[in-house]
């Protein structure tokens, strides 16, 4: 007789229907608690982390060759742990010939002989990991380099156990169906291999060759990649233009509705959630790792990398907010007028609602494609550089979703505005601004316009001391110094309690002290104020209120609510108000 089967004999049926009763009572109970953010988040150490991004090449030079590298980054593992950050997003590490900068991969398992050694990784990996700091690796699996022992082998025939590896269109069928390319010149993504008498696809450089996704052998080649990496400890990828991964190989004409904004259309493959399903289903599911996609479109399409039932990815990077305030159909070309700051609040407000009910979001102001967020979002005038800077990261770590800072914002490094091309190493901007002159297109307003918006801005060394070399390099940097560094680095910052990087390190160690910052349900307030970004964080019957002012005037917030006995957490003015009228760039956070 089974046990089940002697407690039913002596269990009253009575007893077991009150038992039964109260199994669906807590059931139903338990289904209410979960379906609400404020009585029991989900919780996960990837949506609590401070992620810090680290540009390889840009960050400490160990050897004076005037590249960053491993070995430099080693150096400054205490600085990184100073700051209160989770986790270190590094920038790609693997060999490159460096097209551009190291989004074009020729060997997925060794390190670029710039950076270091394999053994100076497992250094840098243990280093981290003993100051409780997880490390992501950007990961580009969407293309290659074709100086990958795939491509050389696949474009010398057509015979080539690795052809199908990649996209081809057979000259005798004619000219391939237009695709466009992000940094072609010619805007053409076919490129004609001789040997083959073929075309092969690129939608990036003609040098960074599209892996073919619909072929299963190559997506088990990038899965037993992906193993090697997490088996030596990593925390998890960032996938770089994942959401392109999957194509429609019967190539149709390019669709009238997208009206050249063709990232959207090569965002929306046939297979790309079947991909994404099986890369969690054979690899991530057997890991404590996250990852973080590069998700282009809208919520519902982004939505589905994230949404957890679906099994795909943890954390989407998001580009509506941050692609905002450029004029249509030109290469991040400012609009003069500046852009409209109600109608951006109201982006945030639409994706942070979006993942306060599916998945979980980043938030985030700069990155290696982006400019510096004190330029780009805030004012580096001398006079409001302090203020602008911390008002900034106020925001980044308050906001709901995962924190993204880029290294030297938190020192408020700010955009080099180089004067001349030949300044410049991005591929994108060079290819952009061939095809302006291939124009006859206006190259001062191009340039002008870079000022504000080159992802060479944001690439330029960190700025450690005020001397030549900025404590980056002893030899000549890979991309010129910003000048400002005799004003605007980490030695004299460190030193200073009321510093932009003690302020950052103020507010990293504020968001993990209240978890409604992490955790809590997000309201936007006074949305029609031209000036102030006003919004509340609510957790557990506890509220927070922030309060920015991203003017050069003094402006006043309007929330309708009881500011009198409102608690300063932090501000970042010497005297910071607490009544709602803030001054230029003023940014609190108060307790309700």
């Amino acid at each position: 007789m089974s046990m089940y089967q002697s407690i039913m004999r002596v269990i009253p049926l009575a007893l077991l229907l009150f038992i039964f009763s109260c199994k669906q009572s807590n059931e139903a109970g338990k289904t209410a608690t979960q379906t609400s953010t404020t009585a029991n988040p989900d919780k996960e150490w990837w949506k609590e982390a401070v992620v810090y991004q680290i540009y390889p090449r840009s960050f400490k030079d160990s050897n004076g060759d005037g590249v960053g590298d491993l070995k430099g980054i080693i150096s400054k593992l205490d600085y990184v742990k100073s700051l209160g950050v989770d986790m270190v997003w590094l920038n790609p590490i693997y060999a490159s010939p460096n097209k551009d900068n190291g989004y074009d991969i020729s060997d997925y398992q060794q390190i670029m002989k710039e950076f270091g050694t394999m053994q100076d990784f497992d250094t840098l990996l243990s280093g981290f990991h003993q100051r409780d700091i997880k490390v992501f690796m950007d990961l580009v699996v969407n293309h290659c380099s074709d100086q990958h022992e795939w491509f050389k082998s696949a474009r010398s025939s057509r015979q080539s156990p690795y052809y199908n590896y990649f996209h081809w269109w057979p000259a005798e069928k004619g000219k391939p169906p237009y695709r466009w390319s992000i940094f072609d010149e010619k805007g053409d993504a076919w490129e004609y291999n001789k040997a083959t008498d073929s075309y092969y696809l690129h939608y990036f450089a003609d040098a960074q060759p599209d892996l073919n996704w619909e072929n299963p052998a190559l997506r088990q080649e990038i899965y037993k990649m992906m193993r090697f990496w997490l088996d030596k400890g990593i925390d998890g990828f960032r996938l770089d233009a994942i959401a392109f991964c999957s194509k429609d190989t019967l190539w149709p004409p390019l669709p009238a509705e997208y009206d050249g904004n063709w990232g959207m259309y090569y965002a929306s493959g046939p297979h790309l959630h079947e991909y994404m399903q099986e890369m969690n289903r054979e690899v991530l599911s057997k890991y404590d790792v996250a990852t973080v996609a590069e998700a282009m479109g809208d919520v519902e399409r982004v939505m589905k990398f994230v949404d957890p039932a679906r099994k795909e990815l943890d954390m989407a990077y998001y580009f509506e907010a941050i692609d905002f305030g450029y004029l249509p159909k030109e290469y991040k070309m400012p609009d003069p007028k500046g852009y409209d700051f109600v109608k951006w609040k109201k982006i945030y407000e639409k994706w942070t609602e979006a993942f306060a009910k599916t998945g979980w979001g980043t938030i985030y102001l700069a990155n290696h494609d982006q400019p510096r967020m004190l330029t780009r979002w805030g004012n580096d005038s001398p006079e409001f550089r302090d203020a602008s800077s911390k008002l900034l990261q106020t925001f980044i770590l308050s906001m709901r979703g995962t924190a993204f800072t880029y290294f030297g914002d938190e020192i408020g490094m700010s955009n080099i505005k180089f004067e001349r091309v030949e300044d410049y190493n991005d591929i994108e901007l060079l290819t952009n601004y061939a095809q302006v002159k291939a124009k006859g297109g206006n190259l001062k307003r191009f340039l002008e316009g870079m000022k504000i918006s080159s992802r060479d801005n944001g690439r330029t060394p960190m700025q450690w001391e005020g001397e030549p070399g900025a404590g980056f390099t002893t030899g000549k940097p890979w991309l010129k110094i910003n000048p400002n560094t005799a004003t605007v680095n980490v030695e004299s910052q460190d030193k200073d309690p009321n510093s932009i990087l003690n302020y950052f390190r103020k507010m990293t160690a504020l968001r993990k002290s209240r978890p409604e910052l992490v955790y809590g349900d997000w309201d936007l307030l006074d949305d029609e104020n031209p000036s102030v970004f006003a919004y509340t964080r609510s957790l557990n019957g506890k509220k927070l209120l922030v309060l920015l002012n991203f003017k050069a005037e003094p402006a006043t917030a309007n929330t309708g609510l009881d500011l009198s006995k409102a608690k300063l957490l932090i501000g970042n003015y010497e005297t910071p108000s607490v009544d709602g009228k803030l001054r230029a760039y003023e940014g609190v956070i108060l307790e309700l």
